[in-house]
């Protein structure tokens, strides 16, 4: 029998172990497989595995440290990889059936880089078709449940990234954002997902390369484990519009920040967003037990405009420029939800288009303003406690219908559509038990900054119970095969 108790240890303190030989990487990793071979029926979060390619990976990261060789800053770490990313030889279906069977040749640029770090790309992780919606679910692989109750959403769209490490399956794994898909999986299973600034982790593959809304970024049980991982995804490439020269490795750690010097600003709703009345309750109850931490905690928001409708217009432009080509050739081959997505894309006319962007210049420029007198922003991260996997979407909150199937993401697209860098820790539960996530907005370019204040924030959880990361039973997980079929 394997001791899975490595997988419970944080990635910082995995690779410090490997580092100075105290742990094999092959030991590790072999921990991770019987971690997920007893947990994943459970959840459905890993969905393709290559164990020999892994093993032999995990052989040669064990004969790199007996030689004293230069360590990656990701060395003998298994890492999973969200389904969207191409992963050279294994299996990358982006939850689409039209690509069921694909293997891509070669790794993208974000694989690349975490592979060149040393990291052990064993699994690719679960999320909706081409990660259309926040209900991780496709026709490919199912659903993915939450670790808290299986019979729930674990959000998305990174959603098996999530749930696997909330498992302690993986140490660390990968996601993407367009709307919330790092941040709302990670308050919903208590891990943490952060959103970079556009071009911190630069994409080769993002085909609007001048959009700032879609970026790739880390997930983890802890912001340290986030920004171990950020610094190998980091990094100047001139592939990348956004990207800017800049020295990853002063990512690699928290910065020491105190609290107490901070002024931030509070907000239920960001002034438009859906918010359940119980979700405001439990927000505001957590801002009861943390505003005495900073100099200053005032209720404020940024002025978004008409976010609703801006954002609506520029996901569209996301979906043509991805998808387009296959809706023309095989439209019956895309889910319902893609299909109306393009759809409603192809009615927008380009006086839409022009109109959404220069409303998103304007929200823009009125976040700088706001955050001439806050150093940062928090506000809940999901309007709603997690819901049965089985419904797509949320439908109306406290009785009032949603204008879109995409309005109850609001509290995380609004902050996209401005490119601030954002990040989810876990907060307690709400009312249901269910972890309760708080998102850390930080000033425009301030990536480090907000990183240091979440988890200056984290820290000051862990001592409180209320406050402190809720963790899975995985006991009730061990043994038990869910049916995900959608």
């Amino acid at each position: 029998m394997i001791d899975t108790a490595l997988c419970d240890r944080s990635a910082v303190e995995l690779r410090n172990l490997i580092g100075s030989g105290a742990i094999s990487p092959v030991e590790l990793l072999d921990a991770c497989i019987a971690r997920i071979e007893a947990l994943n029926p459970a959840v459905n979060a890993i969905v393709a595995m290559d164990i020999d390619g892994a093993r032999e990976q995990a052989r040669r990261a064990e004969r790199a440290v007996a030689q004293g060789g230069t360590l990656g800053l990701l060395h003998g770490l298994p890492v999973g990889i969200k389904d969207l990313a191409d992963t050279a030889g294994l299996t990358t279906t982006y939850g689409s059936p039209l690509f069921a069977g694909h293997v891509p040749e070669t790794d993208e640029r974000v694989v690349a880089a975490v592979r060149a770090a040393g990291a052990i790309i064993l699994a690719k992780t679960n999320t909706p078709e081409f990660g259309a919606g926040a209900n991780t679910r496709n026709p490919v692989y199912g659903a993915t449940g939450n670790p808290f109750d299986p019979s729930l959403t674990c959000g998305g769209s990174s959603g098996g990234s999530a749930v696997a490490l909330a498992c302690g399956m993986l140490p660390l794994a990968t996601g993407s954002d367009n709307g919330g898909s790092l941040r709302i999986p990670a308050g919903y299973c208590g891990v943490t997902g952060f959103r970079p600034s556009p071009g911190m982790v630069p994409s080769d593959k993002r085909p609007l390369g001048f959009s700032p809304l879609a970026v790739e970024g880390p997930m983890a049980r802890s912001v340290a484990d986030a920004c171990l991982l950020l610094a190998a995804q980091s990094g100047f490439d001139s592939c990348d519009p956004f990207s800017t020269p800049m020295d990853a490795g002063t990512l690699q750690t928290p910065e020491p920040l105190d609290l107490g010097t901070l002024r931030v600003a509070f907000s239920t709703d960001l002034g438009f967003a859906p918010v359940a009345q119980e979700i405001r309750d439990c927000f505001q109850d957590r801002i009861r037990h943390i505003r005495s931490a900073f100099d200053s905690c005032t209720e404020a928001t940024p002025e978004l405009g008409d976010m609703h409708r801006t954002y609506a217009v520029l996901r569209a432009e996301g979906f043509l420029d991805r998808l387009l080509d296959l809706y023309e050739r095989n439209p019956d081959g895309l889910g319902e939800v893609v299909r109306a997505n393009i759809e409603d894309a192809l009615a927008l006319s380009l006086t839409d288009h022009a109109r959404a962007h220069a409303e998103q210049t304007r929200a823009y420029r009125r976040t700088q303003t706001f955050f001439r007198d806050f150093d940062l922003l928090i506000t809940p991260v999901t309007p709603v406690s997690p819901f049965p996997w089985t419904s797509v979407y949320v439908n109306s909150i406290d009785g009032e219908t949603l204008g879109s199937y995409f309005h109850w993401l609001a509290l995380t697209y609004g902050i996209s559509a401005t490119g601030h860098p954002a990040c989810c820790i876990p907060c307690g539960v709400d009312p249901h038990g269910m972890p309760f996530g708080i998102q850390i907005v930080g000033p425009h370019k301030g990536d480090r900054f907000t990183l240091a204040a979440a988890h200056a924030l984290e820290q000051f959880f862990a001592a409180n119970p209320v406050l402190a990361r809720a963790q899975p039973d995985r006991t009730r997980l061990e043994g038990v095969r869910n049916d995900f079929r959608t």
